[in-house]
C-alpha cells in the first residue's frame, strides 16, 4: 500500500471503471430486496426491506468515502475494490434469506466490505495527517457495530433484528460524530459515485418488470397488449425518474458542492446530502420497483392495496430524498415536487378499483406534470421568454 497516490486536496477525479464494476454487483442485492418486497407485500416486510437497504447502503456508502480520499486508479486500490466486489455476490444471494438460515453469510459480507472500505482510506492516507486520525476515529465506532452485527448473526430472527438495528444506529452515530473532523472531499467524484448507484437503481426498475415477462414468454403464453403498453409506461416511468434527478438536482448538487472551500464544510454537505438523503432516493426507487412488477404481470387487474402504497412510498421517498438535499444544499423548498407526493397519495386512496396499468399511467403523467410545472416556474415559458427579449431590444 506504499504506492498508494493520493491527489491533493484541491484536485477533483472521475470514478474509476473498478467502482462502477463494484456498483454492478449491487444490482444483485437491489433485485433480491425487490423479490424480497414482491412476496412480504406486509409491514412486516416493509420493515425488514428497510432495516436491510440501510444495512447495505452504509458499506457501499463508506467505500465511496475512502475512494473519494483515496485516488481509485492505484492498483492495491483496485485490489480492495475487486476484494469487496467478491463479499458482495454471497451478500447479495443471501439477502432473503437474512433473517432466516443467511443470516450469517449476510452478515460477514457486509462486515467484509465495510472493513475493506475501512481498509483503503486508513492505509491509503499520510500516516501523520488530520484526515487519518479522524477516520481512526470514525472506524472505532464502526468496528463496534460490526460487532454487534456478526453476534446477531447466530441469534434468533427477534434478537437478530434488534442487534441489526442497534449495529445500524451505532454506525450512524460515527458518521454524525465524523463531523468534527476534517475530511478529504472530492464534490465531482462524489456527484458522479451517487449519480452511477441511482442508475443501477434506475436499471432494477427494468429488470424487476422485464424477467418475469420474459419467463411468461418462455412458458409461451405470449405477449398481451396490455402488458406490452404496460412495459411501455414501466420504461417511462424509469426514465422520468432518471429526468427528476439528472436534469437539474445532480449538477446543481454538484455546484454548491464545489462552493465549499472549507474541509470540514465540505465533508458535511457530503454526509448530510448523499450519504444521509440520498438513501431515501435509491430505497424508492428499488420499493416503486416492487409495485411496477406486479403491475407488469398483472395489468388487468385491480392493484392489490399494499402494492398501490408502494407505490406511492417508493415515489415519496424518492421526492422526499431529492426535497431534503435540495433544501440542506439551497434552503429552497421543492413545492413541486412534494405537492406531487401529495396528488399521488390522493389518488393511491381513491384508486381502489383501478386496475394497476392504468394506475402506472396516471402516475407517468403525474410524473410529467410535476417536471413541467417546475420548469416554467424556474425558467419560464420559452416562446414567452423570446417576446420579452424581443420587445426590450
Amino acid at each position: 500500500m506504499k504506492g498508494v497516490l493520493v491527489p491533493p486536496r484541491e484536485d477533483d477525479f472521475t470514478a474509476d471503471p473498478v467502482e462502477l464494476f463494484f456498483d454492478l454487483a449491487f444490482v444483485f442485492a437491489f433485485s433480491r430486496l425487490v423479490y424480497h418486497l414482491v412476496h412480504h407485500p406486509d409491514w412486516g416486510g416493509v420493515g425488514e426491506f428497510a432495516l436491510l437497504v440501510v444495512m447495505i447502503w452504509l458499506p457501499w456508502s463508506q467505500f465511496t468515502w475512502s475512494a473519494n480520499a483515496v485516488s481509485g486508479n492505484a492498483r492495491p486500490v483496485r485490489v480492495l475494490f475487486l476484494l469487496g466486489t467478491v463479499a458482495t455476490v454471497p451478500m447479495a444471494a443471501s439477502v432473503t434469506t437474512a433473517f432466516d438460515d443467511g443470516g450469517v453469510a449476510f452478515a460477514v459480507g457486509l462486515a467484509i466490505i465495510l472493513s475493506l472500505g475501512l481498509f483503503t482510506m486508513l492505509v491509503g492516507l499520510d500516516m501523520n495527517g488530520e484526515t487519518r486520525r479522524a477516520m481512526i476515529r470514525y472506524s472505532t465506532t464502526n468496528w463496534i457495530g460490526m460487532v454487534i452485527l456478526l453476534v446477531g448473526a447466530f441469534l434468533d430472527r427477534e434478537l437478530r433484528i434488534a442487534f441489526w438495528i442497534a449495529s445500524m444506529v451505532v454506525v450512524l452515530i460515527g458518521t454524525i460524530r465524523a463531523s468534527d473532523g476534517e475530511w478529504i472531499v472530492r464534490p465531482g467524484h462524489f456527484a458522479e459515485r451517487h449519480g452511477l448507484i441511482l442508475i443501477v437503481a434506475l436499471g432494477e426498475v427494468i429488470v424487476a418488470v422485464g424477467i418475469p415477462v420474459v419467463e411468461a414468454l418462455e412458458e409461451g403464453e405470449g405477449l398481451p397488449s396490455r402488458t406490452l403498453v404496460a412495459l411501455i409506461a414501466s420504461g417511462a416511468f424509469a426514465c422520468l425518474l432518471w429526468w427528476a434527478y439528472f436534469d437539474r438536482v445532480n449538477p446543481a448538487l454538484e455546484h454548491r458542492h464545489e462552493g465549499h472551500d472549507e474541509p470540514m464544510a465540505r465533508g458535511r454537505f457530503a454526509r448530510d446530502v448523499y450519504t444521509y438523503s440520498h438513501l431515501p432516493i435509491v430505497a424508492g426507487i428499488i420499493l416503486a420497483a416492487a409495485a411496477l412488477e406486479e403491475i407488469t404481470l398483472h395489468p388487468k387487474d385491480e392493484l392489490p392495496l399494499e402494492f398501490r402504497w408502494m407505490l406511492f412510498g417508493g415515489m415519496a421517498l424518492f421526492y422526499g430524498g431529492v426535497a431534503i438535499s435540495v433544501f440542506r444544499a439551497f434552503r429552497i423548498v421543492a413545492r413541486e415536487r412534494l405537492s406531487g407526493a401529495a396528488v399521488l397519495a390522493v389518488i393511491i386512496a381513491v384508486s381502489g378499483s383501478v386496475d394497476g396499468l392504468t394506475l402506472l399511467v396516471l402516475v407517468d403523467l403525474l410524473l410529467v406534470l410535476v417536471l413541467i410545472a417546475e420548469h416554467i416556474r424556474i425558467e419560464g415559458v420559452p416562446g414567452r421568454q423570446r417576446e420579452e427579449v424581443a420587445v426590450s431590444s
